[in-house]
């Protein structure tokens, strides 16, 4: 059965927007998990803008929260990921300027360093994934890098479907990556600017095992409730 991962990095955009506790990440996580999410995703970003230190070390301590953490490839970072040790750990491409994540790792420009710091999170058996645009070279590349998963970059379908245009040629990239990734024995997750229809249409691909949605989870429980939100998307994934 396909797997529903929830990012709350916007749980923490408003309780900052305040400077405030409230509301609370690590509460948020606790009723994602009580709500049907099956894991809970948090990005400690380098300049800490939603998800800081202590929210990371809190989740990820508890044995009520399956987590998922996102982090760039700095040395600072990854030495902190390893001593808060999350379930998952999810390699991303970072931006200080950038308002999100703008698209997937460049695999031959890092493969070395990616290489070293995947080996790091191997040896305290943290399963380790690449977050990378919908390319055969990418998901051959993964492969040679030991990796257990990749998350496939949805941003741009996700535009695409939102804005009506066609979408079919990027749909067939993320086809054709999932199946290769799944030959090659590499778990396939999918996220980023995931919405309702968006989800619907790439839940077609069985190769996709996750979801990792984020924003517009968020954003559509302000008006119908956290609950409510999660039941959609859970509905939908499981048809």
């Amino acid at each position: 059965m396909k797997r529903l991962g929830v990012n709350i990095d916007h749980v923490a955009t408003i309780r900052n927007a305040r400077g405030e506790h409230h509301p609370d990440p690590y509460y948020a996580a606790l009723q994602v998990m009580k709500m049907g999410a099956n894991s809970v995703t948090i990005h400690l970003r380098e300049d800490r803008r939603h998800i800081n230190d202590l929210d990371a070390k809190k989740i990820c301590k508890s044995n009520k929260i399956l987590v998922n953490l996102e982090i760039s490839m700095n040395d600072k970072i990854v030495k902190n990921a390893l001593k808060i040790k999350p379930d998952y750990i999810c390699i991303v491409p970072e931006n200080r300027k950038e308002v999100t994540t703008e698209g997937g790792l460049n695999l031959t420009k890092n493969k070395d360093r990616l290489k070293n710091i995947i080996k790091k999170f191997k040896k305290r058996n943290i399963r380790t994934s690449l977050f990378i645009n919908p390319s055969i070279r990418d998901i051959k590349l993964s492969k040679k890098l030991n990796i257990d998963c990749v998350e496939i970059h949805t941003g741009k379908i996700s535009n695409l479907v939102k804005l009506k245009k066609n979408f079919h040629n990027e749909l067939e990239r993320i086809k054709k990556s999932s199946i290769l990734a799944k030959k090659l024995e590499i778990e396939v997750h999918a996220g980023h600017g995931l919405d309702y229809k968006t989800t619907k249409i790439l839940n077609k691909i069985k190769e996709i095992e996750e979801f990792n949605i984020g924003h517009f989870i968020i954003g559509e429980s302000i008006f119908f409730g956290l609950s409510k939100v999660i039941k959609n998307f859970k509905k939908i994934i499981k048809k």
